[in-house]
Order: C-alpha cells, then sequence, then structure tokens
C-alpha cells in the first residue's frame, strides 16, 4: 500500500527523484507512473522507496508491484515549471579570487538545481524563495553572465565582472617574546595585518623552523639558531616583505665564580655570581631550590640570597638564553660545643682554653661573653682559643662560623687567694 508521495509534481521531461511512503515494500519488483515505469528506483525499506520519475503529461497514478500484488495508486502530476528569469545581481562585481556572495532577484527559482558564473559552478548555493537566490562567485576573471539553472529550463544572463584587488603588503606590529637562546626553537608571536596568504617568516636572513599563519593579523613561528645579538622578524606574502621587527638572540649564560661559597643551612646569606651572559635572568637556582630573591646588577653580575638547604649544591642561572652551568655552593651546619677544658681560669688573660664539638672548621670568632678572643682552628670538632681577662665568675664562651653562632659552654674566672 502507498500512502504518500513526495514531491506530488514533477517535470514533464522526467528525472523527478520522488519518495513513496507506504507499507510491504521489502519485495517490491515494479514502480509505474501511470503506465510508464520509473527510470530507476531503490527499495529503502519496508515502508519507503525512492523513484526517478519517467517523461509524462497530466496526472498519473504511481504503483508499486510486489510478488504480493499491485498497490493502490498515488497521484502524481506532470507540471510544467516556468524557465527562470533573472532581473538583478548585488553585488555586480567581485575579486578574481572569488569567495564573495550575492544576491541574485527574478522569479521562477524554485528547485533550481545549478547557478553559474559563465561555464564555472557557483561555489555554493541557496534558493531563499521563488524570487531570490543567494551564491558565492568561483574564483574568475573578466566580465561573465550569471545564469540560474531550474527545471523549466536555464534562465537569462546578467553581467557580474571579475576586478583585481590590491593585495595588501604585510604589516608587523609586536613580536613576543621579544627575545629567546642563540640555539633557536623559541616560538614567538608575531600580530600586524594583512598576514593572511603569507608565505615565508624570517629572522633576519634565516627562515624560521616553521610558522602558522593563525589569521590576517596573527602568525605563530619557530625562531631558528642565530648568531647572539639582535636581527629583524619579516614576513613576505603575495603584497611583498613586511617591516622588520627586532628579535634579540641571547647567549647562553656562564657562571665563574660565586662569593662566598658558603653559608648557613638555615639561608638568608647573600652571594655574588659573576659570569657572562646574565642580564635578563628569570630565575637563580640553589639546587633544585629557587633562590629566596635574586637582583641582576650587569650582564656579568648577580646577586643572590640562599634559600635553605644542606650539602653542597650547584648554583644555576636562568635566562631567556638557556640555563647557565653550575657553580658549588655549601651549607654549613651550625656549630655545636659540647665541652671545654679547661672550664676554669686565673682573672688575667692568657689561659689557652680548648673547646669541643662539631661544625669548627669556618670558626670566624670565639666570645667570651662579648670580648672576642684569640683562636685557632685545629679541627672541625676542635679549636683552642686564648681567654681574654675579666671579672670573676661564670662567662658564657661560643664560636661563631659560616654556619651561625654555636650554644654557649660555661668558662669560670677564678680570682687570687687573699690572706
Amino acid at each position: 500500500m502507498i500512502s504518500s508521495v513526495n514531491p506530488a509534481a514533477g517535470s514533464p521531461g522526467g528525472g523527478t527523484p520522488v519518495t513513496l511512503t507506504g507499507s510491504n515494500f521489502t519485495q517490491a519488483t515494479v514502480v509505474r507512473f501511470g503506465p510508464n515505469f520509473a527510470l530507476s528506483y531503490t527499495v529503502v525499506s519496508a515502508t519507503q522507496i525512492t523513484a526517478v520519475a519517467p517523461p509524462g503529461s497530466g496526472t498519473v497514478q504511481i504503483t508499486v508491484t510486489t510478488p504480493g500484488g499491485t498497490s493502490n495508486g498515488v497521484a502524481f502530476g506532470y507540471v510544467v515549471a516556468p524557465v527562470p528569469v533573472l532581473t538583478s545581481v548585488s553585488p555586480g562585481q567581485g575579486p578574481v579570487g572569488g569567495a564573495n556572495t550575492v544576491t541574485l532577484t527574478g522569479s521562477g527559482f524554485t528547485g533550481a538545481t545549478a547557478v553559474r558564473f559563465g561555464s564555472t559552478p557557483a561555489t555554493s548555493f541557496t534558493v531563499v524563495s521563488a524570487t531570490q537566490i543567494t551564491a558565492v562567485a568561483p574564483p574568475g576573471s573578466g566580465t561573465v553572465q550569471i545564469t540560474v539553472t531550474g527545471p523549466g529550463g536555464t534562465s537569462n544572463g546578467v553581467s557580474y565582472g571579475y576586478v583585481a584587488v590590491p593585495v595588501p603588503v604585510p604589516v608587523l606590529t609586536s613580536v613576543s617574546p621579544g627575545q629567546g637562546p642563540v640555539g633557536g626553537g623559541t616560538t614567538v608571536t608575531l600580530t600586524g595585518s594583512g598576514l593572511t596568504g603569507v608565505t615565508g617568516v624570517a629572522f633576519g636572513a634565516v627562515p624560521a623552523l616553521s610558522f602558522t599563519v593563525v589569521s590576517a593579523t596573527q602568525i605563530t613561528a619557530v625562531a631558528p639558531p642565530g648568531a647572539a645579538g639582535p636581527v629583524q622578524v619579516t614576513v613576505t606574502g603575495p603584497g611583498g616583505t613586511s617591516n622588520g621587527l627586532t628579535y634579540f638572540y641571547v647567549g647562553v649564560p656562564t657562571l665563574t665564580g660565586v662569593a662566598p661559597a658558603q653559608g648557613r643551612t638555615s639561608g638568608g646569606t647573600t652571594v655574588t655570581l659573576t659570569g657572562t651572559n646574565l642580564l635578563g635572568a628569570t630565575a637563580v637556582r640553589f639546587g633544585a631550590v629557587d633562590a629566596t630573591s635574586f637582583m641582576v646588577v650587569s650582564a656579568t653580575q648577580i646577586t643572590a640570597v640562599a634559600p635553605p638547604g644542606s650539602g653542597t649544591v650547584q648554583i644555576t642561572a636562568v635566562t631567556p638564553g638557556g640555563t647557565s652551568n653550575g657553580v658549588p655552593y655549601t651549607y654549613v651546619p651550625t656549630p655545636v660545643l659540647t665541652g671545654l677544658s679547661p672550664t676554669q681560669g686565673p682573672l688575667d688573660a692568657g689561659t689557652t682554653v680548648t673547646l669541643f664539638g662539631s661544625g669548627l672548621t669556618t670558626t670566624s670568632s670565639v666570645l667570651f661573653g662579648a670580648t672576642p678572643a684569640s683562636f685557632t682552628v685545629v679541627s672541625d670538632t676542635w679549636v683552642t682559643a686564648i681567654a681574654p681577662s675579666g671579672p670573676a665568675g661564670p662567662v658564657n664562651v661560643r664560636v661563631v662560623t659560616v654556619g651561625g653562632s654555636s650554644n654557649s659552654v660555661v668558662y669560670t674566672r677564678i680570682g687570687p687567694p687573699e690572706v
């Protein structure tokens, strides 16, 4: 059984595709438009058949024949379609590269199957109504006739002119970042105008390793290797070569020294790093730990505050040119005193006192109370000092090293006997 046909009318010349809806279509063997066989047909499912109408006239009945018999008929009318007529096109001209949208006005556009610019089909078109079509012009040259073809035939032509549009020279306004290592590999973003169709990006005379045109105003490019110093970045497109923007190749930083080369495990020691290519430093690291703070003094000097740490680590500096070699820096533990001998002495100066403990190698002073004493570092666990004179009674003795100030041990001064 056939319940509907869509569309229900077509051209007398045949060729109209129709969709039949109904039931029990699975084993269809024949589809007829009146007495005439369909030009072709496809059984889509048990409820749908697509068929191509043969030539005909007037109104006929479409039927489907299966092993179960012939279906009811549904009406299909052969209609003489009007020939499309074009009255205007807007705009009446466009670039030789095409891609602009034009609006065609006229009549008889329903069912239009083609729009041509001369002999070239439109890139695409949309039938808006029986009186209007929008179409995208293909590339072309000179003046051509636009025509519309529909079931009723091909329309008259309306003139459309292809105009050569000047291609602008690309312009660059910024490059970010504006510097990178001499080894190349930095991805930079170029901003400007007229960048569509760019065919080359150069850093000085050297082509970029690669580049991508993101839009008419932006390109990303990978810098090639280069010599330390400035170069001009340019882009080349159909309109010519752009102005240049300065990009700096930065040499790899090197460190030659650090002073002092050791400090407290608690951090806080200010060190001075010397080397080359240190301008623009973005980080100073003690091992894997960032400096508490740092300041770039010049291309050859940085001051940095050591973070807490332990043992010996490598200090490195990071700049746009890369990461430097390392210079060693040693964290010195806080000194510890465990005893002294002798523990007492006279009021006068001159008694040699031996201090025992650990972390004493870098001792810079020995204090009896607030009074400094002369001293000799014997080993990391042993320092001798000459006790200064002082009043009778106990006094706290401590040592100061690169690692800080030790705990105190007590030394007692004893006055002379009296009769």
